[in-house]
Formats: structure tokens, sequence, C-alpha cells
């Protein structure tokens, strides 16, 4: 007999992507042994205390290597795969029910902070 299975998505509050990311995958590897927090303090004099909050540095420093390291040449295909790929989401430590910006234009950040 032919089966058929339709589409309902209930929403789960209680999703956890410690659980779907596996321990020995790249990212929670890279993670462990690479300390960005030294980032906070070297470009915290490149923003204003006033207007409109920034993207985390660490988190627009882990966008450039997961372009790096997954051969990523746009940022709209970036923005692509940060939604879709969970290990990219706990690596940035965006939870998978939370909107992560399609429209985050990671170029212009880029030029601004590097001159």
């Amino acid at each position: 007999m032919l089966g058929s299975k339709s589409k309902q998505f209930q929403q789960h509050r209680a999703v956890c992507l410690e659980d779907f990311v596996p321990q020995k995958n790249f990212y929670r590897q890279l993670e462990a042994n690479l300390d960005l927090n030294f980032i906070h303090t070297l470009v915290a004099e490149h923003y204003s205390s006033r207007g409109r909050p920034s993207i985390d540095p660490i988190v627009f420093f882990k966008l450039q290597l997961i372009m790096f390291f997954e051969d990523i040449r746009s940022e709209r295909h970036l923005m692509e795969m940060v939604n879709l790929n969970l290990a990219h989401r706990w690596y940035l430590g965006y939870m998978a029910c939370q909107s992560f910006s399609a429209s985050l234009n990671t170029s212009s950040n880029c030029v601004v902070r590097q001159g």
C-alpha cells in the first residue's frame, strides 16, 4: 500500500541545538580550541556609545570563518547556509527558533571596520 506523509508543523519551544550538533562536529572543536574573546577588547574603541546596536563583533568574525571553511563566496549564500545548518547556528550562538537576519550586510561592516 502506498503511504503518504502530510506536512504538519507545530512549534516546539523545547528544542535544544546541543542535542542536534554532534560532539565531534568541526564547529564544536573550533569553539573549544579558538578563544575569540579578545575581539571585543580589540575593536571596542571603533564603536560609538550611541546609536543602533551592532552585530556582535565575535559573531561577525565567526561568520567570516564559516565563509572561509565552507568555501562560501557570497554573503547571500552565507545567510542561507547559516539559516539551514544547525551546526552553524550553534557556533554563532543562535537558537533554532531565533531569527538570523538575511538582510545583514557583512560587506559594508567589513569596509567600515577594516578601512
